[in-house]
């Protein structure tokens, strides 16, 4: 007799480390969504797994001290990136918390993508994904690339010294090939201020 489709689904969640994401889609090759979503539920109940957001479950690292532990908002939003085969960018206030320009941890996580937008709720925050066009999804750089988001959203004029000489010293440590791509893709006005009294 066939394994039933809880137990061959469980068989492959334990099969990968504690901490990954999976989708209703991870196991659509052993049975159908309907059954497949039954079957995670049950896992879920039985607390075998839990469940981040709607389609979205996870086998929680386990810490001697504090019990589960949860992917991040961010490794969520990478996965359904992996997922989907999308591109995805860190934009606004989150770019700024990533480059230590705020210690407040936005609420909504913001990223422009080229695949389609949506909002998904996970606990109090909100992960959002914007449609964007090739060209602003064109950066290579890991911190060019949320230095100059970081900058669109905090403004021309509402920048601190501080700040921009903050981004300054982080981008030294970008690859020179990869800033020099993504400088020829900001706006001017960002090139001006990240180049210059260099």
């Amino acid at each position: 007799m066939a394994e039933s489709v809880v137990i061959q689904v469980l068989n492959r969640i334990r099969l990968n480390h504690r901490g990954k994401i999976f989708f209703v889609e991870s196991f659509i090759d052993i049975s159908n969504a309907r059954s497949v979503n039954k079957a995670l539920e049950r896992l879920v109940k039985s607390g075998e797994i839990s469940r981040i957001a709607q389609g979205i479950y996870v086998r929680p690292v386990i810490d001697d001290l504090i019990g589960e532990i949860f992917p991040s908002i961010e490794e969520v939003a990478r996965a359904i990136a992996k997922r989907d085969r999308a591109i995805i960018q860190p934009v606004g206030n989150f770019a700024m918390y990533k480059l230590g320009l705020t210690t407040q941890v936005p609420l909504n996580i913001v990223f422009i993508t080229n695949s389609s937008a949506r909002e998904i709720k996970i606990g109090k925050q909100v992960i959002v994904f914007k449609k964007a066009s090739s060209r602003s999804l064109a950066f290579i750089g890991k911190t060019s690339s949320l230095a100059i988001q970081a900058l669109r959203a905090l403004g021309k004029d509402q920048i601190e010294f501080s700040q921009l000489e903050h981004l300054r010293q982080l981008l030294k440590k970008e690859n020179p090939k990869d800033l020099k791509h993504d400088l020829t893709l900001a706006p001017v006005w960002i090139r001006n201020l990240l180049t210059s009294n260099e």
